[in-house]
């Protein structure tokens, strides 16, 4: 069975994948990247017939390994004696020096170490937005050119290049949310908070994901026999229009109490009262064009379960994000 190195396995994408992988009893093995020393398992592990350690249920045991992308002595000692890597670590809204180090450089030098080691299947996560702003509507693969926008994606451009030149695999997932998702939800919600009224954003479409469905595309890429290589779009299959999007974004602002709101506010209007708010603008321009995917591969390849709907999708976490938004 295949031992499985995992970075960013303190994240919110990363964390769920190391979840996924650990509960799975087809992977012989997980080694966690850490920037720190994590605490360690209270499971102790058992010994199979092949000798390979195991806990008494049959999931992998897993290790975490102190490194860093900014590391390359580090990054080698990590993949050494590792089939399979899975690269979930990123720089998101660092500054460019920082960005430019571990989304394209640290990379490179991961991919580097990993080839090195003999792993025999690379598989990262990017993000839909190395493609710029849309529209896209019902974008097919192979599509689309790469015209990031901003330093995040323009530097994880950059580090896929390095995983497709080794044959390696590159998800790109367009809004993903679910619980200990801090930046999607929350940040809709802190925009709708500095409106009015409800944001009118118009009939633009979207490609959603669930945190869960993205880790088990991940994994399926992971351990597909089918070795994939390429970019793959994750995304559940029913694009969510940004009117459905958004609503439970206000319930989750107006069940937090406040003032009441005023009538809905267009996509122009909130252009002009969110002037001075960047972060603001950004999401409204996000929000007012299509972002749809279309890739039916990780379901038919992999055999992927995309999971609810968003709407559905969204009600299972709703008391999460309550009570990340209290506490906030």
């Amino acid at each position: 069975m295949p031992r499985i190195l995992i970075t960013g396995s303190t994240g919110f994408i990363g964390g769920r994948v190391a979840a996924t992988a650990a509960a799975r009893t087809d992977v012989g093995h997980l080694r966690l990247l850490a920037r720190r020393p994590l605490p360690p398992t209270a499971s102790a592990p058992a010994t199979d017939s092949a000798g390979q350690e195991r806990n008494q249920d049959g999931r992998p045991d897993f290790e975490t390994v102190v490194g860093d992308l900014r590391d390359p002595a580090s990054l080698h000692r990590a993949c050494a004696g590792v089939d399979v890597l899975i690269h979930c670590a990123s720089a998101i809204g660092a500054d460019e020096e920082t960005a430019r180090a571990v989304n394209d450089e640290g990379t490179r030098a991961l991919v580097d170490a990993a080839v090195r080691a003999g792993v025999t299947r690379i598989v990262a996560l990017s993000t839909a937005s190395v493609h710029g702003r849309g529209p896209f509507r019902a974008a097919a693969p192979g599509t689309l050119p790469l015209a990031p926008g901003s330093t995040t994606s323009r530097t994880r451009a950059a580090g896929e290049r390095h995983v497709l030149d080794a044959g390696g695999a590159v998800l790109r997932p367009h809004f993903v949310y679910g619980a200990g998702d801090r930046q999607l939800v929350p940040g809709l919600v802190r925009l709708l908070a500095a409106l009015p009224g409800p944001l009118d954003a118009g009939a633009s479409l979207h490609s959603v994901t669930g945190v869960d469905a993205l880790a088990r595309a991940l994994i399926g890429a992971a351990l597909s026999e089918r070795a994939p290589a390429g970019p793959y779009y994750v995304a559940h299959p029913e694009p969510v229009p940004v009117a459905e999007l958004l609503a439970p974004c206000e319930a989750l602002l107006t069940g937090r109490g406040g003032p009441a709101r005023g009538p809905a506010v267009g996509i122009a209007e909130a252009r002009e009262l969110l002037a001075d708010l960047p972060f603001a603008l950004h999401h409204l321009a996000m929000l007012a064009t299509d972002h749809w995917f279309d890739d039916d591969r990780p379901r038919r390849e992999w055999a992927c379960d995309q999971g609810p709907n968003y709407t559905a999708g969204i009600a299972d976490c709703a008391d999460w994000y309550r009570g990340f938004l209290n506490a906030a």
